[in-house]
Formats: structure tokens, C-alpha cells, sequence
């Protein structure tokens, strides 16, 4: 399996496989806080926390979107091999790096997508180029969609510092859509890094795929094999 162990952790590599894995870990922590609290407050006192299920929501985005390239670190994405195993050794890293290849172009144009959707909330300007980006749109006043809300969450006192800078000094009620929508390029940038990490694990020969192996199934026939008397 392809799974890379902390000795080989080097760099930028460490850093996103830390901040990968932190964020997964407070993710799924605060899911469980805010929905156990809610269950605990609808039950037991008829209430609970009307920003609750929003919350919930918006972090369950932020999970699937930060487990997606996560999953291509530890080669955990399902994939069909039945043709790849077909071929030796030499073809089968020829038809990972082609598939290598492909998803960084994919994992590119996803990006460029999520970073022309958040734009539109972050007061930023979009890319030009209807695939590929060749720079960036002029900026008009008409542009700015910062002062676009979420429906529940109240904008919390900490964060108030960003009023003058993405709302002319006017109060948020709400938090502001482009902190939520911010895992959208994050999430995409991070997905990039990971496909051309694993094409580069592939062409270097550390890696013959981007999906799971078959050690543990080959583990378990062997097994069957042994307690057969085979």
C-alpha cells in the first residue's frame, strides 16, 4: 500500500498532512458536540440551538471536501482495476501516471471553479478563461458580494474585525457566507497537491496506483490458504 509514513513526511508535505488531519479531527469533534448538546436541549428541555443544524451542515462540507484529498494520501479512493491488472508492471505505472495525469488536470479546473464561486463572496475577482485562467477579471464596485450572509449562525464578537474590510463598516447579523465557502479553493487546493504528489510517487516508482492495493485481501487468502491446509 501507498500510504506514506511519517519518516517520509518531509516539508510542505508534513505541514498539509498535520493541517489535513488536525481539521479532520476538530471537525468531526465539533459535529458531535453540536449535535449531541442539540439532542440533549430537544429532548430533555423542548429546544436547542437554532444555529445548530447550519453549523452542522456547513462542517459536514468542510469534512467530505478536506477527506477527499486526504483520501488520495492514503489511497483509500474505491477504483475499478480489473483492466490495469491485465498488464505487468511497466504498463500498469505507464496507466497510473496517464490517470495520475488526468486527475491533476481535473483537480485544476476544480480549483479554478471554486475560486470563481468564493470570489463572488469574498469581494475578490474571478479568473478569465472558461477552462484554464488567464488572470484575473477587473474588480467593479457591482462585484462585491461580501455582505452575503448564512441564514442561522450570529456573527460572534471576535470576528467583527473584518466588518470594515469586507463590509463598509456594517454590521454582520450573520457570519458571512465566504468564511463557510472558503473550503471550496482550500478544499480543491489541497486535492491538486495530493494528485500530483501521488503522479510523483507513481513516476518515481514508489506507488503503482492512485486507489487502495490488494495486500489485504492477498493477506487474507493466504490466510485461508494456510488454515485450509493448501
Amino acid at each position: 500500500m501507498s500510504v506514506q509514513t511519517n519518516k517520509e513526511l518531509t516539508g510542505l508535505s508534513r505541514l498539509v498532512n498535520e493541517f489535513e488531519e488536525t481539521a479532520i479531527a476538530v471537525i468531526l469533534g465539533a459535529m458531535t458536540v453540536i449535535t449531541f448538546i442539540n439532542v440533549i436541549l430537544r429532548y430533555g428541555f423542548d429546544t436547542g440551538i437554532i444555529w445548530g443544524l447550519e453549523m452542522v451542515s456547513f462542517l459536514f462540507a468542510w469534512l467530505v471536501l478536506f477527506g477527499a484529498s486526504y483520501a488520495v494520501k492514503t489511497t483509500s479512493h474505491l477504483g475499478v482495476d480489473a483492466i490495469v491488472n491485465l498488464f505487468g508492471p511497466g504498463g500498469r505505472r505507464a496507466l497510473g501516471l496517464i490517470s495520475g495525469l488526468i486527475c491533476v488536470v481535473f483537480a485544476f479546473l476544480l480549483l479554478k471553479g471554486a475560486w470563481d464561486y468564493w470570489a463572488n463572496f469574498a469581494n475578490l475577482p474571478q479568473t478569465e478563461g472558461r477552462w484554464f485562467p488567464l488572470g484575473f477579471e477587473e474588480m467593479r464596485r457591482t462585484s462585491y458580494r461580501g455582505w452575503y450572509e448564512v441564514i442561522d449562525i450570529p456573527m460572534p464578537e471576535w470576528l467583527r474585525w473584518i466588518e470594515p474590510i469586507m463590509n463598509d463598516g456594517d454590521e454582520y447579523e450573520k457570519i458571512p457566507r465566504f468564511i463557510p465557502y472558503l473550503i471550496l479553493p482550500v478544499g480543491m487546493a489541497l486535492l491538486l497537491f495530493r494528485f500530483i504528489q501521488a503522479t510523483v510517487r507513481i513516476w518515481q516508482g514508489k506507488a503503482t496506483s492512485l486507489i487502495v492495493s490488494h495486500e489485504a485481501e492477498d493477506d487474507v487468502e493466504s490466510v485461508r490458504h494456510v488454515n485450509a491446509g493448501d
